[in-house]
C-alpha cells in the first residue's frame, strides 16, 4: 500500500517541534558552558516556528489520518497555539533562574520541548493508543525536570513521589481504556461514541472502565482526591520547573479530558453510569480543599498549588455541563489559567537571585516600596486568580457558572462562588504584603529586560483580556464547534 504524503501535511507542527529537539540536543553537544545562550535561542525561535506552521496547516475543517489515531480539528489548533505560547513564556522568564543555579544546560529545553510534543500529541489524539503515548512522553520528561537540581534532595524527593504516583495514575488510566476496549471493540474516540450511542455493549464493565479512566484523568489533572502529588512537586522542583508544570500542561490536561469524556463518551454523559457525577464530586472536593487548605499555607509555591486545584474545580464544572457553553467556557478558563499561572510564577522567579528563593510569602512583603510595577503585575495577576472585576479571571469564573445554571445545577454554582469568596483571602492576603509591609529584605530586583517587557505584558494581558473578553471566547466557541 502507497503511502498518501498528503496525510502528513496536519502533522507538520509536530514534526518540525521533533526536529527542533533533535537539533537542540545535537548542537548542545557542541557549544561550551558560556554559550548555553543558543540553546535557548533555537528553542524560541523553533517554538514560534513551530506556532507558525500549527496557524498554516489550521482549516475549519477536520482531518483525520494515521488509520484514525490522529485528528486536527480547530479545538486541536487552538489548544497547540496556547501551549506554545504558554511554553515560551517559561522559557524565558526561567532563563536567569537556570544560569543564576547553574542549570542552564542543553537538557532542560531538550526535556521541556519533548514535553511539549507529548502536549501536541495529546491534544490531537483520536485513539487511546495516541493519547496515552502523549501523555507518557510528557509524563517522563516532567519526572525528568523536576529532579533537574541534582544538588537539591527536596528536588529528588519530589520526583521520586511524582514518578511513584504518576505510574500508579498511568496504570489505573491504562486499567480503564482495557475495560473500555473489552466492552466496544474499539480504540478510537469517533468509533467508539458510535458504538455507545448504539447501546449494544455490557454496561457494567463500561462503568467499572469509566471510573478507572476518570480516576487517572483527575490525577493528570491534579483534582481532589488525587491530588496529593501537587503541593510537594510544586514545592520540591526548581521554581523554574515549577512555572513549567503549573502551565502549560493544564492545557495538555484539558485536552485530555475532552478527547477521553466528550469526543468518545459523549452519550454517557448521565445517568447512572455517566461520568457528570463522578465529575461533580471532583469539583466540588477541589474547591472546597484546594481553597481551604490554601489559607494555612506560608510558602507561595505551595499555596499557588492548592490555587491551582481549586481552579482544576472551576474547569472540572463547565466540562460536567456537557453543553458547548460549558466545553467553550472550560477552555477559555483553561487557557486564561495557565498564563496566569505563568505570570503569577514569572514573579516568583523576578524576585528570586543567585544564593536566594523567593519561596516564602515574607519575601513578598514591601514589595511595593522595591519595585512598584511589579507590585502592580502581581496585584492584577493575584486579582485576576481571585476573580475580581475587571479581570479576565472574573469572567472565566463567570462563564463556566454560568454554563452550570443553565443545565438546572444552581447549587453546584453556589458552592464555586461560596469557596471562590473563601479563596480571594488567601490572594489578597498577597497583596495586602506587597503593599502595606514594611520590605523585610531592601536590595533592588535585577531581572533581564526581556523577561520585564515579556512579565509587564502577561500581568497588563489580565486586565486588557478582562475588559475585551468576547475575542478570546469566540475562538474558543468556534474551536468546539458543535
Amino acid at each position: 500500500m502507497q503511502f498518501d504524503t498528503t496525510q502528513l501535511i496536519p502533522v507538520l507542527p509536530e514534526i518540525s517541534l521533533l526536529t527542533l529537539a533533535c537539533v537542540v540536543l545535537v548542537v548542545d553537544l557542541f557549544i561550551r558552558e558560556s554559550q548555553r545562550i543558543v540553546s535557548y535561542g533555537i528553542t524560541q525561535v523553533g517554538l514560534m516556528i513551530t506556532a507558525a506552521v500549527t496557524l498554516l496547516v489550521s482549516q475549519p475543517g477536520t482531518q483525520i489520518i494515521f488509520d484514525g489515531s490522529y485528528i486536527r480539528d480547530p479545538m486541536s489548533d487552538l489548544l497547540k497555539l496556547g501551549i506554545l505560547v504558554i511554553s515560551f513564556l517559561a522559557f524565558l522568564y526561567a532563563k536567569d533562574y537556570l544560569r543564576d543555579r547553574d542549570l542552564f544546560k542543553g537538557e532542560f529545553y531538550t526535556l521541556g520541548l519533548f514535553a511539549v510534543l507529548g502536549m501536541m500529541i495529546m491534544t490531537s489524539a483520536n485513539s487511546f493508543l495516541t493519547i496515552y503515548l502523549g501523555l507518557e512522553l510528557l509524563a517522563l520528561c516532567l519526572y525528568a525536570l523536576v529532579a533537574f537540581n541534582r544538588n537539591s534532595p527536596h528536588g529528588a524527593e519530589a520526583a521520586m513521589k511524582y514518578f511513584v504516583l504518576g505510574a500508579l495514575a498511568s496504570g489505573m488510566l491504562l486499567y480503564g481504556i482495557s475495560m473500555i476496549y473489552g466492552a466496544t471493540g474499539t480504540l478510537r474516540f469517533d468509533e467508539l461514541a458510535q458504538v455507545v450511542d448504539k447501546g449494544d455493549l455490557n454496561r457494567l464493565v463500561m462503568v467499572f472502565g469509566i471510573v478507572f479512566l476518570v480516576i487517572g484523568l483527575a490525577f493528570k489533572l491534579g483534582a481532589v482526591p488525587f491530588h496529593m502529588w501537587v503541593p510537594d512537586i510544586y514545592h520540591g522542583a526548581p521554581t523554574a520547573v515549577t512555572l513549567f508544570i503549573g502551565s502549560a500542561p493544564k492545557i495538555a490536561a484539558f485536552a485530555l479530558a475532552m478527547r477521553l469524556l466528550v469526543d468518545g463518551l459523549a452519550d454517557l454523559h448521565a445517568g447512572w453510569e455517566g461520568w457528570q457525577g463522578m465529575l461533580i464530586i471532583l469539583s466540588v472536593l477541589s474547591m472546597a480543599i484546594g481553597n481551604l487548605i490554601a489559607i494555612a499555607q506560608t510558602n507561595i509555591k505551595r499555596m499557588l498549588a492548592y490555587s491551582t486545584i481549586s481552579h482544576v474545580g472551576f474547569i472540572l464544572l463547565g466540562i460536567l455541563a456537557g453543553t458547548k457553553e460549558g466545553y467553550t467556557a472550560a477552555m477559555f478558563y483553561t487557557l486564561v489559567y495557565a498564563l496566569m499561572s505563568a505570570g503569577g510564577f514569572g514573579v516568583v522567579i523576578a524576585l528570586s537571585r543567585k544564593g536566594f528563593e523567593a519561596e516564602n510569602l515574607d519575601d513578598f512583603k514591601g514589595l511595593n516600596q522595591r519595585n512598584p510595577w511589579f507590585a502592580g503585575m502581581m496585584l492584577l495577576l493575584m486579582f485576576s486568580m481571585a476573580g475580581v472585576p475587571p479581570t479576565v479571571g472574573f469572567f472565566a469564573k463567570l462563564f463556566v457558572l454560568d454554563a452550570v445554571v443553565s443545565v438546572n445545577l444552581t447549587w453546584l454554582a453556589v458552592v464555586g462562588v461560596f469557596f471562590s469568596i473563601i479563596g480571594a483571602f488567601y490572594y489578597i492576603r498577597v497583596i495586602k504584603l506587597i503593599y502595606f509591609d514594611e520590605p523585610v529584605d531592601e536590595s533592588p530586583l535585577t531581572v533581564g529586560m526581556d523577561t520585564q517587557v515579556v512579565l509587564s505584558l502577561n500581568g497588563l494581558a489580565m486586565l486588557i483580556l478582562g475588559l475585551f473578553p468576547a475575542g478570546l471566547l469566540s475562538l474558543c466557541s468556534s474551536a468546539i464547534g458543535n
